[in-house]
């Protein structure tokens, strides 16, 4: 029977400690991904803003340009935008997203400044994206918010069909 000593008894645990502790890092990082996961494919779009500020009626408008809603977008214009209307620019791409940069409100006019941007799939290099900073013109009518002159990028109106 061979003799072991004191000695061979710690090398033998501590051999088997990296490994415990290996185990335990591996178990802390498959807990961090699974959360991170889980923090991304649960979190939603933009939280709604209040629809009776003027920053939550571009919210809307915007969603329906970019959704291709022109019917719930024109719901948004004033009946100076939707005369001027001549019809979406089927030439212009909808933006990817818009974000908020601030919000100018007096009495009966608001001024809500945006980031518009746009993605491009194509291109030798891969995907790409650029942003545009402009801003959205709102009146008070009828004690509601409503769009009185919405950025270029970001017009788009429902063309009334032609009388026959």
């Amino acid at each position: 029977m061979p003799h072991t000593s004191p000695m061979d008894d710690t090398t033998a645990a501590d051999r088997r400690r990296p490994d415990r502790i290996l185990l335990a890092l591996v178990g802390v990082v498959v807990v961090l991904v699974v959360v991170a996961l889980a923090v991304v494919f649960t979190r939603g779009g933009p939280a709604p803003l209040d629809e009776s500020s003027p920053a939550g009626v571009v919210q809307r408008y915007s969603k329906a340009v970019i959704d291709g809603d022109l019917t719930a977008a024109g719901s948004y214009l004033t009946e100076g935008a939707r005369s001027r209307c001549s019809g979406n620019y089927p030439g212009e791409p909808r933006p990817a997203r818009v974000v908020l940069v601030s919000t100018t409100e007096r009495t009966d006019s608001a001024t809500v400044r945006v980031s518009i941007v746009h993605s491009s799939q194509g291109g030798p290099f891969g995907p790409s994206e650029y942003e545009t900073e402009d801003a959205f013109s709102l009146l008070k009518v009828n004690g509601k918010w409503m769009i009185d002159q919405p950025p270029y990028p970001l017009v788009a109106c429902a063309v009334a069909p032609v009388k026959q």
